[in-house]
């Protein structure tokens, strides 16, 4: 593909209740891809039938840390999600061989 489009999988305590519940993994995407693209690059990379996707933009943050030279400040950048759901019998391994 000529652009990057899965960036990497999200991995937090939701997304792994999704995907034991309800058979559903979640991407960091490329800001630009549609959900054609997503699709396509899943499918390819994994190996796997996709029932559904739904893609989200989470908006950036602003972050404060207190040091002792002062306030640092920064800001989160935003970026989209996509959450995939597979067909039934399929599944995705993320972590491998632990």
């Amino acid at each position: 593909m000529a652009k990057r489009v899965l960036i990497k999988p999200l991995i937090t305590e939701k997304s792994d209740q999704l995907n034991d519940q309800f058979n559903k993994v979640s991407f960091v995407v490329d800001k630009t891809a549609n959900k054609i693209e997503i699709k396509a690059a899943v499918e390819e990379m994994y190996k796997v039938n996709v029932d559904k996707i739904n893609t989200s933009i989470l908006p950036g943050k602003l972050k404060v840390k207190f040091t002792r030279g002062g306030l640092q400040k920064g800001r989160k950048s935003s970026y989209k999600k996509a959450i995939v759901t597979l067909s039934e019998g399929e599944s995705i391994d993320l972590f491998g061989e632990l």
